[in-house]
């Protein structure tokens, strides 16, 4: 596994959006493989209506069956304590120390980070994949870093990817705002409104025949 895609999120439920970042980075970054990694305990959100990791892995591992390059983790399944994501990228390092890694998180987390724990370490542990969003507006990606992290950053002109002083890059993936949300299914479903075209089939299956979101 030389080149290692890093997709982690709570996937309550899982979507064609997420499917559609995944596919784009594994493109781009010309990758080996993307692990999908569902947050155990994540430290930013609270999980509504009771929706188990069993649940939410399963899904996942559902709607990926059929794209050889994708695989689910349970890295933060069997980690104690809160998901946080510098724990998670520096147990991948240590367990494929040969692997390029790509983390990508969407364009909202990314203008947020410096609420993140220790998120200064991120940068040198793993390419930072971003992800456009609805409604998520950035010109300048230096601009939008913390501004503790900024002088740690330059650009390099070959690419238009901005480099920190690691040598791992700031990708952006300017064609990927789809308005598919986790937020969205979950309201639709407790309106007893289709899903259909919003997450794959075997998804919508297992959240019926499990009464899941209502």
């Amino acid at each position: 596994m030389k080149r290692l895609g890093i997709l982690g999120g709570t996937f309550n439920p899982v979507h064609n959006g997420h499917l559609l970042i995944a596919e784009a980075m594994w493109q781009r970054c010309d990758l080996d493989n993307v692990l999908f990694i569902p947050a155990a305990a994540p430290p930013h959100k609270k999980l509504p209506r009771e929706v188990s990791y069993a649940d939410r892995a399963t899904m996942v591992a559902a709607a990926i069956a059929n794209h050889p390059a994708f695989m689910l983790s349970d890295i933060e399944l069997k980690r104690p304590g809160k998901s946080y994501s510098v724990d998670t990228l520096r147990q991948l390092r240590d367990a494929y120390p040969q692997a390029e890694r790509f983390f990508l998180i969407g364009m909202d987390s990314y203008c947020d980070l410096a609420t993140w724990w220790e998120y200064r370490q991120i940068f040198a542990l793993a390419h930072l994949v971003v992800a456009a969003r609805p409604g998520v507006v950035c010109a300048d990606l230096k601009e939008r870093l913390p501004v503790a992290v900024r002088g740690e950053f330059c650009y390099d002109a070959s690419t238009c990817d901005l480099c920190h002083q690691s040598g791992n890059r700031v990708i952006l993936l300017s064609d990927t705002a789809s308005t598919v949300s986790s937020s969205t299914i979950r309201a639709r479903l407790v309106a007893g409104e289709s899903i259909t075209g919003m997450v794959p089939a075997p998804v919508a299956e297992y959240i019926a025949a499990h009464n899941l979101y209502v």
